[in-house]
């Protein structure tokens, strides 16, 4: 068993909360942005002191609606500025949130208000409040950020006495409830997972004393984008706040590199796909002519790939340095510029990222720091930082948390960081923990030097009819590396050999469809056994079978006649994959790769 540790270089007292720095921000730098909100084609402004102020008015309204210490808030939203002023009103009147996608279902919010006996539930449109209809008798109201939720709780707040929230701040302790949040549920049921403020606090902490916090300083600024019902864009969300950094926020993913441009952030917080989008997007304006020809494009990226590579080996040779150059003038400053131009590096989380896309980006000049952890973590157990980074790996522990490997494989952890257990589920707890360490589920390497790599998850590992164990999570993100690929799903458990199901990106589809003369109408459905589509799909499975050994290379692969979505139940909020939700609905196209020839 390997195990590697990390000393904390911050302490946390018994009697601090997260939503504390709300106040003394406001006390120490009254007039220090720290958000940004949108307006028009710009931004306003908001400052430490009304911030402070607004929170303030929520949490009195809050408590005028009702809301005692210790009560459970439901807050269901996208991401933006009110999310973020209802979590730390929410604290501050000294109860805790449970944030809810706002992708999920009514079942889905029927559970976890159940569940969590929610006493009050923040939603942002109408059509979110149509999914609370069925709620539980224990939820008393449902209040509706785009009908003036901010307004009117402050409005019934006003009379509020001020001794009321004093004396609910000054009862927070470091160890009281601040969040319920609910896993994604791959498998089975969402459980709610007990986050305190310590581990709150704990995780912000870890972040800013790593030299990756640096970017988090007064004047520098930070987009969130991603859902903050996600841990980790809460975390880091959290992290920038403390830190005195500003940030803006954003959901529409459609629209997102032009926020990058409008807002010009430091620091960029995004999952795999994010940045796979990113190269994507890139390669396939150079691939369809226009001023960055696909050559030069596949120069570049070739070039930024052996120039990082070369960062671990000693430092790039003179003639790659002028490659390099060369590269930088004629692409890599264009990517820099599409991500507002003034971006320092970049955060991952939430899923694997190939070292191959890891290398690509710090070759161009925005590396990738590749973390890991989980909701029951609080988000990033370790993580990749500068000057302590390999790529390939998830990193170190953060300070105060350590890792190490079981006899079977599994990851277990233990830190600051890691949950209580789970909410009103103390089976569950007690078969996670296993003498003070936290079992992940995830299998993975420790090196010496304490870097971790994710080698698969245990309950996705497929045992083939041969007794082969695969882990399929790695030869999925290599296949779904190439650009015409959107998901792949490895299968063969018990089965003589090994197959996998894949879908088709629809916006690379099209160009696919113009550049190999098929027509243009055609759909996926209709072109699923073309023999030029199979040929190019191959060679994303030829590409991850060259990383594996006979026994556990694809042997076979069928395309799906469509993607697969978080609305269709196949892929969490997180863009994870519902693996056995997946292997259930297409059983017959599975069991098809088996039938006898």
């Amino acid at each position: 068993m390997s195990e590697y540790s990390a000393k904390a270089q911050f302490t946390i007292s018994d009697n601090e909360s997260v939503v504390h720095t709300v106040f003394t921000h406001a006390e120490r730098t009254p007039e220090l942005t720290v958000f940004s909100r949108p307006k028009g084609e710009g931004w306003v402004d908001v400052t430490a002191k009304e911030f402070s102020e607004q929170v303030t008015g929520v949490a009195n309204g809050l408590i005028a609606a009702g809301v005692q210490a210790g009560d459970r808030v439901a807050l269901l939203s996208a991401t933006r500025y009110e999310w973020t002023l209802f979590d730390f009103a929410i604290w501050a009147a000294g109860a805790a949130t449970v944030p809810i996608y706002d992708s999920s279902s009514q079942g889905q919010v029927s559970w976890i208000l159940e569940d969590s006996e929610a006493v009050i539930a923040i939603v942002e449109t109408g059509a979110h409040e149509q999914l609370f209809q069925d709620a539980p008798s224990t939820l008393k109201a449902v209040m509706q950020i785009d009908d003036g939720a901010v307004e009117k709780l402050t409005a019934q707040g006003a009379d509020v006495d001020d001794t009321e929230l004093k004396k609910r701040l000054a009862g927070i302790k470091a160890d009281d409830l601040a969040s319920l949040v609910y896993t994604s549920g791959t498998t089975g049921r969402p459980k709610g997972c007990i986050l305190t403020h310590r581990n709150f606090l704990s995780e912000v902490r870890g972040i800013l004393t790593a030299s990756i916090g640096k970017v988090a300083v007064p004047g520098n600024r930070v987009l969130t984008f991603l859902p903050l019902a996600h841990v980790l864009a809460r975390a880091v969300s959290l992290a920038t706040f403390e830190a005195g950094a500003s940030q803006a926020h954003w959901s529409d993913f459609a629209t997102i590199t032009t926020q990058f441009e409008r807002y010009k952030p430091n620091t960029i917080l995004g999952v795999p796909r994010v940045f796979e989008k990113v190269r994507d997007g890139a390669a396939r304006k150079a691939e369809s002519g226009g001023k960055m020809p696909g050559a030069i494009f596949a120069f570049a990226e070739a070039t930024a790939k052996e120039y990082s590579q070369a960062l671990d080996k000693g430092g790039p040779s003179l003639i790659l340095k002028a490659k390099h150059a060369v590269a930088d003038k004629l692409v890599y400053s264009k990517l820099r510029a599409a991500l507002g131009g003034e971006c320092w590096f970049a955060i991952s989380g939430g899923g694997a990222l190939t070292p191959e896309l890891g290398h690509f980006f710090r070759g161009l000049g925005v590396p990738i720091y590749e973390g890991y952890g989980l909701t029951e973590t609080t988000a990033a157990h370790c993580v990749n930082v500068p000057g302590a980074q390999k790529i390939g790996t998830v990193g170190q522990p953060m300070g105060g948390n350590g890792v190490r490997i079981a006899e079977d494989g599994e990851i277990e952890l233990n830190g600051g960081v890691v949950f209580k257990g789970y909410w009103k589920n103390d089976k569950a707890t007690e078969e996670t923990f296993v003498n003070g360490w936290m079992r992940t589920g995830d299998l993975g390497e420790l090196d010496s030097d304490g870097y971790l790599s994710i080698t698969g998850r245990k309950k996705d590992l497929l045992v083939t009819a041969g007794g082969k164990n695969v882990s399929p999570g790695p030869m999925e993100d290599r296949i779904r590396s190439h650009s015409i690929v959107s998901q792949a799903v490895v299968v063969g458990d018990g089965k003589t050999y090994i197959t996998a199901l894949l879908t088709v990106d629809p916006e690379v589809f099209e160009k696919w469809k113009s550049e190999n003369g098929k027509p243009s109408g055609a759909t996926v459905a209709e072109l699923r056994d073309d023999k030029d589509l199979r040929a190019e799909l191959q060679k994303a499975v030829d590409d991850a079978n060259a990383a594996v050994s006979h026994a556990e290379s694809i042997k076979k692969f069928v395309i799906l006649d469509r993607d697969l979505t978080e609305e269709d139940g196949e892929m969490t909020a997180t863009l994870k994959i519902k693996r056995n939700v997946v292997v259930d609905r297409f059983s017959k196209e599975i069991e098809g790769m088996y039938a006898k020839s």
